[in-house]
């Protein structure tokens, strides 16, 4: 049936329309399901968001790094965080067990290489990747020619982490899977030419062969979906 409503003229009436149904369970299905985001780096990691924690000083530690492999993203312990004396690399083995037991997603390791006279023991700190059957690892600093090598030797995913292009294409010729590319906005070392990330993006994607993610700068939906569209494969 067709009901009336007074109408704004002459005071007579007009047909109102039916209201219409109410949505449908499969409509309200489709309103309320998660956007799933899948890019090269969720394929490739096999994680839910294209998110990665990032190696932090002092904080990356197996609680963090589970807690956002739990959350869908992928989670990072820093090896020179937790491999200090008097354990050393050992306290790094116990990290990466305790995050095992934490979950059951996926995780990596965080090696910086710093250019010091007497450095830290890089090897030994592999080997312990290595023995536990870590699957992925970020690295930075200094070239990691040699590191990487022995990484992929041992089928390990790398991500190593850039702050400029030239530095990224030559990561990508020695064999890093990923590049995290990281502009002046991110925290720890983000280079000397004050390149901003949004504008390293914009280069990244024109001159790059191989994918690669924005490292810092970024807090919100907003800037990741920005990043994606300019042809990062995630944060």
């Amino acid at each position: 049936a067709v009901s009336a409503r007074p109408s704004s003229r002459l005071g007579g009436t007009s047909p109102r329309r039916p209201a219409p149904p109410p949505p449908t369970a499969r409509a309200c299905t489709f309103r309320t399901r998660a956007m799933v985001l899948k890019t090269k780096l969720t394929e490739a990691l096999g994680i839910k968001h294209p998110i990665i924690q990032g190696g932090m000083h002092y904080v990356g530690y197996a609680e963090m790094a589970a807690a956002v492999s739990n959350a869908g993203g992928l989670g990072i312990i820093t090896a020179f965080t937790v491999a200090q004396p008097p354990k050393g690399k050992e306290a790094l083995r116990e990290e990466i067990q305790k995050c095992k037991k934490l979950t059951d997603k996926p995780f990596g390791v965080n090696l910086t290489l710093l250019p010091v006279g007497v450095p830290p023991d890089y090897d030994g700190i592999i080997d312990v990747c290595i023995q536990e059957g870590v699957k992925i690892m970020e690295t930075a600093g200094r070239n990691p020619e040699n590191v990487i090598k022995k990484l992929k030797e041992n089928g390990i995913f790398v991500i190593h982490k850039c702050v400029s292009v030239r530095h990224a294409q030559t990561a990508a010729r020695i064999g890093a899977d990923f590049i995290s590319m990281d502009g002046f906005d991110c925290g720890g070392h983000p280079g000397e030419e004050d390149i901003g990330n949004w504008v390293l993006l914009a280069q990244a994607a024109q001159e790059l062969k191989v994918p690669f993610v924005a490292s810092g700068g970024s807090a919100t939906g907003h800037q990741l979906a920005a990043a994606l569209a300019m042809g990062a494969e995630g944060l």
